[in-house]
C-alpha cells in the first residue's frame, strides 16, 4: 500500500503535552491542540470546533471524550464523540460507545460498544399521499 499524509481542513497546532509520567485527576477543557501521552481520569471537551486530541500508545484517559479531532492510539475508557474525524490506530482500545462523523480504524484497533455515526443534517421525513390525497408521514 501507499502512504499518503492524512489532509485536514486546517493546520492543528499542538498547545499542551501530558506528559507519559503524568497522572491528571479531574476534567479539561481545552482548545487547539492537546496531547495525551499519560493518564486523565476524568471528561476532556475542546472548546473550539478544529480542535484536535492526540492520544499515544502510553496515553489512558477514563471518562468521556467530546472534542471534533481525535486520533486515537491508547486506550479510552467512556464514551467518545468525535463530530468531524476520528482515526483508531491498531493498539487503539475504546472501552465504551464511539460517536463519530468520520471514522479510520486500522486492523487491531478494539472497541467494546456501539459505533454511533453523527449525521451532518437531519434526514427528512417521507411524506406519503394516504387514499384521500392528503400528505403524511404516518403509513398508517
Amino acid at each position: 500500500m501507499f502512504w499518503r499524509p492524512k489532509k485536514y481542513e486546517h493546520s492543528i497546532k499542538l498547545n499542551t503535552l501530558i506528559g507519559q509520567d503524568t497522572r491528571i485527576e479531574g476534567g479539561i477543557t481545552f482548545s487547539g491542540g492537546l496531547r495525551v501521552e499519560g493518564y486523565v481520569k476524568g471528561n476532556i471537551v475542546a472548546e473550539e470546533e478544529n480542535s484536535l486530541l492526540t492520544v499515544s500508545e502510553s496515553g489512558i484517559i477514563e471518562g468521556q471524550v467530546k472534542v471534533p479531532y481525535i486520533i486515537l492510539s491508547g486506550s479510552v475508557t467512556g464514551d467518545v464523540h468525535a463530530t468531524k474525524r476520528l482515526e483508531l490506530a491498531n493498539q487503539a482500545q475504546v472501552h465504551g460507545d464511539v460517536y463519530y462523523h468520520l471514522i479510520e480504524m486500522a486492523v487491531g484497533a478494539k472497541v467494546n460498544g456501539n459505533f454511533i455515526t453523527i449525521e451532518d443534517k437531519p434526514v427528512p421525513k417521507l411524506a406519503l399521499t394516504n387514499k384521500l390525497g392528503v400528505e403524511t408521514t404516518s403509513f398508517k
